[in-house]
């Protein structure tokens, strides 16, 4: 696979054309007139983030269950599905990791297409949830899964309620690129409530099953203070959330911590000698372990005031350094 640190050029959702669409969303949501325009376009041109699709990065990964209209599923490792759903602008990636006993899903997307009919068809085995963070568009099918873990904070608990705004902003016009799922309804979309079973805290750990797999809590807050990173030691796996995605990451936001952020991506990066992959949750799934202390390079030379600097509209900046992109505040 080519090298991932070049990707964070690349066209997604995560750059500033999306901006602007979100702001339109307030007050500008796409009216279908009739449940079979509800199953078409959100816009009846695609939006020009969807006009590089497929990512090429893709061809070189083994496709599983090929004919799911909303999802595309990927072999990323042995026992490790990643989850795309690229017909929504922000290219969101989970994750489903399997042991011996049980798996974990690592992220629920957007919920816009039904994700537990989907993962039912790719494992028999008991699904706990666990997610990077509680941006709407990592918990959306939270709600379908009876068990949730999730990092006791504030922010985590104030996202577990009913949200409507955020999610209308996800299906504005210019943010679907093809057909939402039969049935799906735009008008209504909202993230829905969810709850934790039992929180979590830096270093808990998940075992899969008959002393095999074990899967690592590594509290990662910056980009939100629930930020998490998953490790498994065994197999080099480092699962990385918003905190690391090949893409311009999202550092604008009232809850975000610019210093914790910094702090976070030392910690990752001090891992990467004894990593094989990093699998980030949006856009590409997989990067290779050196991206992580290339990406503390570049955060830290940003907030020096080093490489590009470009507006991107209300208040913010995209800042790039060594193809590392940052959607940030601007400054005042």
């Amino acid at each position: 696979m080519t090298n991932l640190t070049l990707l964070a050029c690349s066209k997604s959702l995560r750059h500033a054309v999306k901006f602007s669409a979100r702001a339109a969303a307030l007050v500008s949501i796409f009216l279908a007139p009739n449940a079979k325009a509800q199953e078409t376009l959100a816009t009846p041109v695609p939006p020009d983030w969807c006009k590089s699709l497929p990512r090429p990065e893709y061809k070189s990964l083994e496709r599983v269950l090929p004919n799911e209209p909303w999802f595309e599923v990927y072999k990323v490792a042995p026992n490790t599905l990643a989850i795309y759903e690229p017909h929504q602008s922000e290219e969101t990636i989970a994750y489903l990791i399997s042991g011996a006993k049980q798996s974990v899903l690592f992220d629920t997307g957007m919920g816009i297409g039904n994700l537990k009919a989907l993962v039912t068809k790719l494992t028999t085995k008991p699904i706990v949830v666990l997610n990077s963070h509680t941006h709407n568009d990592h918990i959306g099918d939270n709600w379908q899964f009876p068990y949730v873990f999730g990092m006791d904070t504030a922010f985590t608990k104030a996202n577990m309620k009913t949200a409507r705004e955020d999610a209308q902003a996800e299906v504005a016009p210019g943010q679907i690129c093809g057909a939402t799922p039969k049935g799906f309804d735009l008008k209504t979309y909202e993230t829905k409530a969810w709850h934790v079973s039992i929180p979590i805290h830096d270093g808990f750990k998940i075992n899969l099953g008959l002393g095999g797999r074990t899967l690592e809590v590594i509290a990662t807050p910056g980009h939100t203070p629930d930020s998490i990173c998953l490790l498994d030691r065994e197999n080099g796996l480092l699962f990385t959330g918003d905190t690391y995605y090949p893409g311009p990451i999202w550092l604008y936001r009232p809850e975000t911590d610019l210093e914790a952020y910094v702090a976070s991506v030392k910690k990752i990066a001090a891992l990467a000698p004894d990593l094989k992959l990093v699998l980030g949750a949006h856009n590409v799934p997989v990067a290779q372990p050196s991206v992580l202390p290339k990406l503390v390079e570049a955060i830290e030379a940003v907030r020096a005031g080093k490489g590009d600097t470009k507006p991107a509209g209300d208040g913010k900046v995209l800042r790039t350094y060594d193809g590392f992109s940052f959607l940030m505040k601007a400054d005042k």
